[in-house]
């Protein structure tokens, strides 16, 4: 290359650090000043929904530490995607995020035919807590235990139906995977949501439904469902005599529901960070662990990147269930 060349080459790149200097410097004082002014969490359930009411409790707590409110939007629909939508297209600048059950940043990609938007590119903020889910049957479900249940189904297969929240919802995926790992056959029964899925437990007009222990413990303890197992790696402590699915002869069948807090794409590390440090400052707070156990929940937190790892395994569990479960998107 001669000397001329070696020049201009030189000045090319001189020019384009110049060029980009401001800018880097730009997104430095953005994270720097961060937040300077209200911030908007889209939840994506309708108001009074856990996704919403976890949402609510711990933004409260997040508000003191960054020093701006957190103005929570409700935007449901097509499984938590209109709400992941619109954070997706918003600006990288951390005023704007999106509260979620795991399906929008998840599943859906595998349930619906066409998304406007790539859940693996959103920005990994922090998962806000974790739920166990549990075996529940009608009140008169003539089993008395897993085992029952199980030998039950094997003996009949197709004869005992299931509830669930809705086509790929967790309550769905669930079963299919207990189906798989204990060799039964069982029929499903979509519904639009969790309420009217327990109604009709309590009515005894479906048989069982997986659903998380926050919604069934209260039912359990009034006489109006039962649990038999857990699906969990342990024992609960609210419910010590209930066994895990393990126990009962189906290892594996591990499922748990967790909310998270997700940003737009690209957003500034230095910003994602200072959100994943308040919630991770919220997780210890007093008030909110009083309620989490009220609930139920477990505290979660941990890093960006904890949480990045922990998306990549969900979905490729969950990814897996639907294509061998042979669940067809809409």
């Amino acid at each position: 290359m001669s000397d001329r060349a070696i020049s201009r080459r030189s000045a090319l790149f001189t020019t384009l650090g110049l060029a980009l200097a401001p800018a880097a410097a730009s997104a430095e004082d953005s994270a720097a000043n961060f937040p300077n002014h209200p911030i908007r969490v889209i939840v994506s359930v309708p108001a009074g929904g856990g996704v919403d009411a976890i949402t609510r409790l711990v933004t409260a707590k997040m508000r003191p530490l960054l020093g701006q409110p957190l103005a929570v939007e409700n935007k449901a629909g097509a499984g938590g995607s209109l709400a992941a939508d619109a954070v997706y297209h918003s600006a990288p600048d951390g005023y704007t995020l999106l509260a979620s059950q795991p399906a929008p940043i998840t599943t859906n990609q595998f349930l619906y035919s066409s998304l406007n938007y790539d859940p693996t590119k959103l920005t990994p903020i922090a998962i806000l807590s974790y739920v166990d889910n549990v075996l529940l049957v009608r009140p008169d479900f003539p089993a008395k235990t897993a085992q029952e249940l199980i030998a039950y189904a094997k003996a009949n297969p197709g004869k005992l139906n299931y509830a669930s929240q809705g086509i790929g919802t967790t309550s769905h995926l669930t079963a299919a995977l207990f189906e798989k790992l204990a060799g039964v056959k069982l029929v499903h029964v979509p519904y639009k949501g969790t309420a009217p899925a327990l109604n009709d437990i309590i009515a005894s007009h479906v048989d069982l439904m997986f659903t998380e222990i926050a919604t069934s413990l209260p039912l359990a303890k009034a006489g109006k469902a039962r649990i038999l197992a857990v699906a969990a790696e342990q024992r609960i402590p609210a419910i010590p005599n209930v066994p895990t699915l393990a126990e009962v002869g189906v290892p594996g069948c591990i499922s748990v529901t967790w909310q998270a807090l997700t940003a737009p794409p690209n957003t500034p590390s230095a910003i994602a960070d200072k959100l994943n440090d308040a919630v991770n400052k919220a997780m210890k707070d007093p008030d909110l662990l009083a309620r989490y156990k009220q609930l139920n929940l477990r505290p979660a937190g941990g890093t960006p990147a904890q949480m990045a790892a922990f998306l990549k395994e969900e979905t490729k569990k969950w990814g897996d269930v639907i294509r061998e479960a042979g669940i067809k998107p809409h």
